[in-house]
């Protein structure tokens, strides 16, 4: 079973859309927007063609092999149909839900997923700035393929719920209808995601639709200017830096942890946690921990 690569095939629709973002800000600027810098765009530029070549060696030999064999065990199978891709895309939707929250509240899943949210700007470029060590989310969509979806169809979903999310990382974009933010994610929910004051902190974890975060708690709405970043932004442009800066963290902290309880609890609790306090210090929409 194959599909086409919508990832691949939608890389010069991104590059159109962020040159014609890029060209707005020069005709129209907002005193409000920040835009663009070269370092920084060049740094989420790296980071996405990093996690190009990664995704190569996680997606075959963890995400394929690892989807494949709980599927392979399953006696149940849910044909692929055109006809029920809207139903698919709502499980990977659901799981991919579930999956994006887990990974901001369990500090070695969040050591990943930091580098989506290391940039102090936002902009089409940051929606680039993926991370290169991928090999844990696969986890969280094994019910799919338990009930019989086949991986190439979790994957095809999963590239899907990608690519929409491209252009809802965007300044230029105010609220749209209400009808559309009710149930869908869109910029102004995901500036809220990228958020790192207070408020803003924990919410809007959904991918395609926003409802998940409406039905389990998680959902704010954008009421006052988004700070975009981290609670202590690592201040580097260092592509490895900024892919590995959370990890050495918390080899850091497990080296200096006096007791084992207190080690594997740097790894599994909010990141920020000290063995002393709640976690403090929460970088965009979760913790983070002493970078």
């Amino acid at each position: 079973m194959s599909f086409p690569d919508v990832v691949l095939w939608s890389v010069p629709a991104f590059i159109l859309l962020l040159v014609v973002e890029i060209v707005s800000y020069r005709l129209h600027g907002d005193d409000n927007e920040l835009g663009y810098t070269v370092k920084d765009t060049a740094a989420s530029l790296s980071m996405g063609l990093g996690s190009l070549v990664w995704d190569v060696v996680w997606g075959r030999l963890i995400t394929i092999a690892g989807t494949a064999a709980v599927y392979t065990i399953t006696p149940l199978r849910i044909e692929f149909s055109w006809a029920l891709l809207p139903l698919f895309l709502l499980a990977q939707d659901f799981c991919y839900y579930w999956s994006h929250r887990s990974h901001h509240v369990i500090r070695v899943l969040w050591a990943c997923h930091v580098v989506h949210h290391s940039s102090q700007r936002f902009n089409l470029s940051t929606a680039l700035r993926q991370p290169w060590t991928s090999f844990t989310s696969w986890l969280f969509y094994l019910p799919m393929a338990a009930v019989g979806i086949h991986p190439a169809v979790i994957a095809f979903c999963g590239s899907i719920n990608l690519v929409y999310q491209f252009w809802i990382h965007t300044e230029r974009i105010d609220k749209m209808w209400r009808w559309f933010e009710f149930a869908f994610n869109t910029p102004s929910h995901h500036r809220v995601h990228h958020g790192a004051q207070g408020d803003y902190l924990d919410r809007n974890f959904g991918g395609v639709l926003i409802i998940w975060d409406r039905l389990f708690g998680s959902f704010a709405p954008e009421t006052e200017r988004v700070i975009y970043g981290l609670t202590k932004n690592i201040e580097t442009y260092n592509p490895l830096r900024v892919a590995y800066h959370e990890y050495a963290a918390i080899a850091r902290d497990v080296w200096h942890a006096k007791r084992w309880r207190d080690r594997l609890n740097h790894l599994i609790r909010p990141p920020g946690w000290t063995p002393d306090a709640t976690a403090t210090d929460r970088p965009a929409v979760s913790g983070l921990s002493d970078l």
